[in-house]
């Protein structure tokens, strides 16, 4: 079996924001020549999801209006994590949204369902971030 490993970086001028990571994991795919297996992609920050939906622009505005009705930002001495931050509302955005996906490897490819992505979810932005992609198999 083998393995690959590679960081992907952003960084996201906004404080919140959704990119579509699918095309930098089908290039680390192609880099692993990894042809059956898994990959795994988990964003190695705590403010930070990756998940897998539709690439339509409604509903990433729909994500937002909802994650901030369930966690929303201000004001931020609502959270008692606030003392000396205002990013409170940014992890309770990731534990909503999830740390990781695991997709499987067909025929050299990403085995996504119709409209499938991958997606990374910045909550806490403004400097640089981290993506792991892991991918297993032969």
């Amino acid at each position: 079996m083998k393995s690959y490993r590679k960081e992907i970086s952003w960084h996201v001028p906004s404080r919140r924001a959704f990119i579509n990571m699918t095309p930098h994991v089908e290039e680390c795919l192609r880099e692993s020549g990894i042809r059956e297996g898994l990959v795994l992609c988990n964003a190695m920050h705590i403010t930070a999801s990756v998940f897998i939906n539709d690439d339509e622009h409604g509903l990433h505005h729909d994500y937002e209006v909802w994650l901030e009705k369930l966690a929303p930002h201000e004001p931020v001495f609502q959270y008692r994590h606030n003392v000396g931050e205002d990013n409170a509302d940014a992890h309770m955005k990731r534990q909503i949204m999830g740390r990781e996906v695991v997709v499987a490897v067909t025929e050299g490819r990403l085995d996504l369902g119709t409209w499938e992505q991958i997606f990374y979810g910045e909550f806490d932005g403004r400097r640089p971030k981290r993506v792991l992609v892991k991918i297993i198999g032969e």
